[in-house]
Order: structure tokens, then sequence, then C-alpha cells
């Protein structure tokens, strides 16, 4: 195959931005992808009950940016969703992020306003300038007890690790609140697709300059491609560089999701319940019905259990993957028109509207007329 311009391994949310956009300016592009999907792992499809479904857990769209927001918007209809979550504790069920209700409900304080909240906050923290790790960031934010109730544990299940053994970064992403506020994003564009993220990858990806190989792993058939003008990597950056054996491999995390059809209107009250605490080896149960208010006389729940092996979902944020990450990217930087994109490739984690966002900017940053020439102009 020697008529293609642009290479892209994958076609998640990174892969599939930069075909459409290297498509619409006429190049031809070819994406290889090794499940038997498109979508990556925002694919999801109606199941057994009529139920749409996410394969590879809850996938909640939020941005600020609204050149994001009117880029998604071009390939398909979305409805509004501010998502909630709540979270059974000591019996009890508590929303998150942390809020008035959830203080009042967990202690049985009579907490009224956002000023006796930020009181109880300031009261109960354990203050520092500059937080080490995970731990420092949570009882900088809420103290001891809190910590202990809804982020030690919860943490160790999600990532094989307690809070102080991650990057202060993993735990600070987490919102607390000093109102009623239950929504568990405050962003100004909160919505889903009325058809499905598969739908909208379908869409981005419906162009005759467009062709996707699945169940193909690039790396069986990478000798098959020269001649293209850039390569396109989305995949794991150590399994790139494999071939490098003295460099260390990174630490990802897995999830083994366990499906449950019932027979049954509803399961629980949510969408997602969390389960923070060691009682249960679980991080949370999905119900999809709950997203758009789906009507069904069965329902159906996912059970979901962080594990070391399997596909790679998330990476680890500490030092020691850091370190060895850092030595990835020194080689990556040595490659010509090779180009490393998405969390896995950069080994960072991405929201969904950051991974839009960085491959818009990407395409922006190589396709932009006299690029070069502003820059010249604008650093001098």
């Amino acid at each position: 195959m020697n008529n293609v311009d642009i290479l892209i391994v994958g076609a998640g949310i990174s892969g599939a931005t930069l075909a459409e956009r290297y498509a619409s300016i006429g190049k031809k592009v070819v994406i290889i992808e090794k499940r038997d999907h498109i979508a990556g792992n925002c694919y999801d499809f109606y199941e057994e009950n009529g139920i749409l479904t996410s394969k590879y857990g809850a996938h909640l769209f939020h941005t600020n940016d609204k050149e994001v927001w009117e880029y998604v918007n071009q390939f398909g209809e979305w409805y509004p969703w501010e998502h909630r979550v709540v979270a059974r504790v000591d019996d009890k069920t508590v929303p998150i992020p942390v809020n008035i209700t959830t203080v009042n409900t967990l202690f049985g304080t009579d907490i009224k306003t956002e000023e006796e909240m930020t009181s109880w906050l300031n009261s109960s923290r354990i203050h520092f300038d500059k937080p080490a790790n995970g731990e420092e960031a949570v009882l900088n934010r809420v103290g001891t007890v809190l910590y202990e109730k809804m982020f030690k544990h919860y943490t160790k299940k999600q990532w094989d690790k307690y809070p102080a053994e991650l990057h202060a970064s993993v735990l600070e992403r987490i919102p607390v609140r000093n109102n009623y506020d239950d929504r568990y994003f405050s962003d100004e564009y909160q919505a889903l697709p009325k058809e499905g993220y598969t739908m909208i990858f379908e869409k981005m990806l419906d162009h005759p300059n467009i062709t996707v190989l699945l169940n193909t792993d690039y790396f069986d058939v990478k000798e098959q491609f020269e001649g293209y003008e850039k390569l396109f990597y989305t995949g794991p950056v150590d399994r790139f560089f494999e071939f490098k054996t003295n460099l260390e491999k990174l630490e990802y995390r897995s999830i083994n999701f366990v499906t449950e059809h019932l027979d049954q209107e509803y399961f629980q009250e949510n969408s997602v319940v969390n389960y923070p605490g060691n009682e249960v080896d679980f991080t949370r149960i999905v119900e999809y019905k709950h997203f758009g208010n789906q009507k069904s006389a069965k329902t159906t729940i996912v059970k979901e259990y962080t594990v070391d092996h399997g596909e790679p979902y998330y990476p680890v944020p500490n030092e020691k993957n850091q370190l060895i990450y850092d030595k990835y990217k020194a080689e990556a930087d040595k490659l010509t028109d090779v180009y490393f994109v998405g969390r896995l490739a950069n080994y960072k984690y991405f929201n969904m509207d950051q991974a839009f966002k960085n491959a818009l900017d990407l395409f922006s940053s190589l396709e932009t007329p006299n690029r070069k020439d502003h820059e010249a102009k604008t650093t001098v």
C-alpha cells in the first residue's frame, strides 16, 4: 500500500480526529486498528435488552472548550446530560464530589451555607503548601476522616497503589465543593450523543479518503507501508519501542468488566454507584439504562474491577513511571514525521475533550500555512 499520505495507528478519539482532519484537506489516510471496531474505548452498542451500553466503561462528554464542542457537533446530535455519581459509604449513600450533603449525611452535621462548609473543610484539612503525593493532596483538601472513608481504599482498588504512592495530580483532579452542587462536572458543555459514540465515529470516518483496517496489528503489517508523509501512533509508547531492550516497561491499569443481565426494571437508583470501601473488590457499578433515560423491562449492570493485566486503559502516574516515560519520550523525539498522540502514547491521562483538543491542535500546528514563519515572527 504505497498510495498513503497519512498512516494512523488506532481508531479512537485521537486517531479518528486526525484522520478526519487530514482527509478534509485531500490527504489519503489509512487507519490501522487491532480491535474489530472503531471508536476506541468510546465504542458502544445495543445489548440484548436493547440498552445502549459502552463496552469499556461509561464515557461522559464535558468541556469548556467551545472549539471542541463545535467540532464534535458536526458529527451528530447531542442531548444535555449532567452526570451525577453517588457512593455507598458506611451504609449510607452520598454524592460525589464531596459537597454539603455528603458531609451532613456522613457526620450528622447541619451545614447550610457555603461559608459554613468552607469553615468545616478548613478545620478538617491538613495543610500542605505543595502536596508531594496523592495522600497529601487529599488531606490538604478534606482531612483525615474523609480521606479514609472515600479516597484511600478506592484509590488502592483503582491503581493498586495507595494515594501516597501516586502523583498529587491524580487526586487533585477530584473536585470538592462547598455548596450543594452534586454534578460530577461543572463544565459549560455537558452532553451525550443521541445515537451513541460509535455513530459519531462512523460519521467522522465516512470519507472517501479514509480507509480503516480492523483486526490488524500495526506491528504485523508495518513493513507493507512505505512512502507515507506522516505516521501518527496512539498505542502504548513502550510497545512502539519494545525492540529497545534497555528500556523498562511502563505500568498500565486495565479493567475487568463483569456484566450481569437482570430480569428487573432497575438495579440501582443512579447510573453510577461507587464503592470506595474495601468491603467489595470492584470500584463501581454502572447501570447504562439510566443514561438517556432508556426504557426496557429488564436491565443490565456492569461491575468494574481494575487489574494489572489486560488491555491498557490508564497510565500509572508516579515518579518511577515518569522517569521511564522520559526515556521513551527522548527516543520519540529523535524520529522524523512520527507523532505520538493520546493517553497511551503520551503516558498521560486525558479527558475526552482533551483528547479531541490535543489532536486538533497537533493537526493545526503541523498543517497551518506559514506556521513556521509566524512562529519565527512571534518569538523574536
